[in-house]
């Protein structure tokens, strides 16, 4: 099969494409051939090294974390799923791969696509989805009535994470350029701020959660527009302790990412409010009930460009420029 390949660590490499052997399927696995795949920030970052401290891909790999396709061979324990299904999915961490032809998921991370969605639209929804679910209703408890402030509104996750709140019954506050005020006001966004021209930190006060997707500067900032008790969940660092003990790593890593969290932590508690981080999971059954507000109406994808299969690494590049307005694509099939 036809594949994208990281061959080595860093910002200026390109993917390679090339031939590969189709993977293995295993008893719990099912083969997926690939019909579309969504470009993330993660899939630039996993591709400069910024994770292989504990995400260790060992070059060559393929890339790529959002996929919508059809089922084409199930594992002899697969039970949730048959051939020709038409399903959805974020592959697990070390199994990733959806820039290529064929890809193999353990059926645990799969759902069925949506029925109203086509499958470049499928394909937009799973990383952004399961992230923003897993922030602002695991982790936030997000709750009818409260505030939450989403950085980055027009973006993959701002867009979904926008829908989301606004289902939850929350007062939703967003940052983004005048140019896509339209945009996040139709998601369903009740305040935006132009960061161009204003500080979110002097115009948000008393906000019960929010969902951190930019710098330092900007997560120590978003402490104080927090009430007392409030919550900041950060999917862009720094790691912390927690999450040391959620991907069972050893004691070395676990001490990095207490002192690499320790100074926003301190400050957190000064303030009387709560820092975390979040780097998603794959699952199937989240994705599911994601797929349930899908088809009554409730989210809808925001699709920016869709690149052919050949174009993967302009598709990269086009993402990492950070013009993207909601989600870019490409099309394998």
């Amino acid at each position: 099969m036809k594949a994208f390949i990281v061959k080595r660590y860093g910002k200026k490499e390109k993917l390679f494409l090339t031939e590969t052997a189709e993977p293995e399927v295993k008893e719990k696995d099912v083969l997926v051939q690939i019909h579309a795949a969504g470009v993330n920030q993660l899939d630039f970052k996993i591709r400069d090294g910024e994770f292989k401290i504990f995400l260790p891909y060992k070059p060559p790999f393929v890339l790529g974390h959002d996929v919508a396709g059809v089922v084409t061979k199930v594992g002899s324990k697969v039970s949730k799923f048959k051939v020709g299904d038409e399903i959805y999915a974020r592959p697990a961490d070390h199994r990733i791969g959806t820039f290529a032809e064929f890809i193999s998921i353990h059926e645990n991370d799969i759902a069925i696509k949506p029925k109203n969605l086509s499958m470049q639209e499928a394909a937009s929804i799973p990383l952004v989805g399961l992230t923003v679910w897993q922030a602002l209703i695991e982790k936030a408890n997000l709750k009818k009535g409260q505030k939450v402030f989403i950085q980055a509104g027009s973006g993959g996750v701002g867009t979904f994470a926008i829908q989301l709140a606004k289902h939850m019954g929350a007062t939703v506050a967003t940052t983004t350029s005048a140019e896509n005020f339209d945009l996040v006001k139709n998601l369903g966004a009740d305040v935006v701020i132009d960061y161009k021209k204003d500080d979110f930190e002097n115009i948000l006060k008393e906000y019960d959660v929010v969902l951190n997707s930019q710098d330092k500067n900007s997560l120590e900032k978003s402490l104080r527009v927090l009430k007392p008790g409030g919550k900041v969940i950060s999917i862009s660092g720094p790691p912390d302790s927690d999450f040391a003990e959620q991907i069972h790593t050893n004691w070395f890593l676990r001490t990095i990412m207490r002192i690499l969290s320790a100074g926003v932590r301190k400050k957190a508690k000064r303030l009387g409010v709560s820092f975390s981080f979040l780097f998603m999971r794959a699952e199937g059954n989240q994705l599911r009930q994601i797929t349930s507000l899908i088809e009554s109406g409730a989210i809808r994808p925001v699709i920016d460009k869709v690149f052919p299969f050949e174009a993967t690494n302009e598709a990269i590049a086009y993402v990492e420029s950070g013009r993207a307005k909601g989600k870019v694509i490409v099309k394998v099939m």
